[in-house]
C-alpha cells in the first residue's frame, strides 16, 4: 500500500509540476508588450465657434442670399409674427421695417426687459445672432423659438426681412484674408511655372559656310 500511495503521490506531484510549467510557458509566449511604434493618435481639431467650422460672415452670405427662399423660411415665423405694413401684432411684434430699428421699437408691444435692454439697432450681425439663438442673444427673452442653425437660411430670411419696408443697403463682404490669399497665389505661380514651355541650354549651332571656290 505504501508503494502504491507513493506512486500516486508521485504522479500527482509530477502532474502539478507539468501544469505549472505549461502555465509559465504559455504566459511567456502570449505576454503582450507595448509596440515599438504607437499607432496614429486621434486628435480633435479645433475649428470655429462651438466646435464647428469657421463661421462665414453674414455679409458674405447676404451677397448670394435669395429673397424667395427667405420668404419660404419666414413661414416658420408666421405662427407668431405678422410682417404686413400696418398689420396687428401677434404673439410676437409686427416685423414690418424692423431692420435698422431699435430693439423693442414697436409701440404697444410688451417686449421682455431682456430684449429692450440690448443697446443699438437691429443690424445685420445682430439679427443673424438673434435668429441663430434668441436665448443666447438676449438671455431671459420671452421668445420661445429655438433658432435657425443653418447660416444660409438665416441670410435668406434676413434679406427677406430687409425687403419688407427697411431696404437697407447690403453690407460689403469682408476682404479676403491676406494670410490665406498668399498660399493660394504662391500655388498659382508654381502651377504657371510648371506649365510654362521648357527652354534648352544647348548652344545654337552656327550654320556651315560653303567652302570657298
Amino acid at each position: 500500500m505504501d508503494d502504491r500511495s507513493n506512486t500516486i503521490a508521485g504522479w500527482v506531484l509530477a502532474g502539478g509540476i507539468v501544469a505549472l510549467g505549461l502555465s509559465i510557458g504559455s504566459g511567456m509566449y502570449f505576454h503582450g508588450e507595448a509596440p515599438e511604434k504607437e499607432g496614429f493618435a486621434v486628435v480633435a481639431e479645433e475649428t470655429g465657434a462651438a466646435g464647428g467650422v469657421a463661421a462665414v460672415p453674414i455679409a458674405t452670405l447676404l451677397a448670394t442670399a435669395d429673397i424667395a427662399k427667405g420668404e419660404a423660411v419666414f413661414k416658420k415665423c408666421t405662427a407668431c409674427h405678422n410682417i404686413a405694413q400696418g398689420g396687428a401684432n401677434g404673439i410676437g411684434p409686427n416685423l414690418w421695417a424692423a431692420m435698422g430699428k431699435p430693439h423693442g421699437h414697436v409701440a404697444g408691444f410688451a417686449y421682455s426687459d431682456a430684449l429692450k435692454s440690448i443697446p443699438g439697432n437691429w443690424d445685420w450681425e445682430g439679427m443673424d445672432k438673434w435668429l441663430a439663438n434668441p436665448k443666447k442673444y438676449a438671455p431671459g427673452t420671452k421668445m420661445t423659438f429655438a433658432g435657425l442653425g443653418n447660416p444660409e437660411e438665416r441670410a435668406n430670411l434676413i434679406l427677406y426681412l430687409n425687403a419688407q419696408g427697411s431696404n437697407l443697403p447690403l453690407p460689403a463682404p469682408p476682404a479676403a484674408d491676406p494670410a490665406s490669399a498668399a498660399p493660394a497665389a504662391a500655388a498659382d505661380a508654381a502651377t504657371g511655372e510648371a506649365t510654362a514651355t521648357p527652354t534648352t541650354d544647348a548652344p545654337t549651332q552656327a550654320p556651315v559656310q560653303p567652302a570657298a571656290k
